[in-house]
């Protein structure tokens, strides 16, 4: 059971950590974490709800807790493998993405992540504490910023 999720969540779930930390590495790192908890709580899962939303609520804790880790270390005080920037081989217009993702609060990288995900509005309004409603207009919200900056990056 754990390999088919591990498949089947693998590549959502280190899409959702890149918009967190921009950062191909360090998203791995986080991914991988996060599989790590789900396979060892993974027996404790009571189906209260969807396998998907329990995973992406644990991935989005664990990038929580990093980014939380980066603000108490300022990035001259990291360990070097942290604080250098990684470059990967993406499009251009990916890496902007991600970069303006990485820029937003970090509930709203955590709606964004999910929607760019295709995780339901419900679901993603479970995984964060908000309304259908409420995630329904930061999902708006949030494209209309990504759109602006967009903007300016093509011109």
């Amino acid at each position: 059971m754990f390999e088919d999720i591990y498949k089947n969540y693998w590549q959502r779930i280190f899409r959702l950590c890149m918009g967190f930390v921009n950062d191909k590495d360090l998203a791995k790192d986080l991914a991988q974490e996060t599989f790590i908890v789900v396979f060892k709580k993974l027996p404790e899962f009571r189906n209260e709800s969807k396998i998907g939303t329990w995973i992406f609520r644990i991935a989005s804790n664990i990038c929580l807790r990093q980014i939380e880790r980066q603000k108490r270390y300022p990035k001259d005080e990291l360990p070097k493998n942290l604080s250098e920037e990684n470059t990967y081989d993406t499009e251009p217009q990916i890496k902007f993405l991600y970069k303006c993702i990485s820029e937003l609060a970090e509930t709203d990288r955590i709606i964004i992540s999910l929607e760019l995900e295709n995780i339901k509005q419900e679901d993603i309004a479970n995984i964060v504490g908000l309304s259908n409603p409420n995630v329904r207009v930061r999902i708006h919200r949030i494209k209309e910023r990504i759109r602006t900056k967009f903007r300016e990056y093509e011109q």
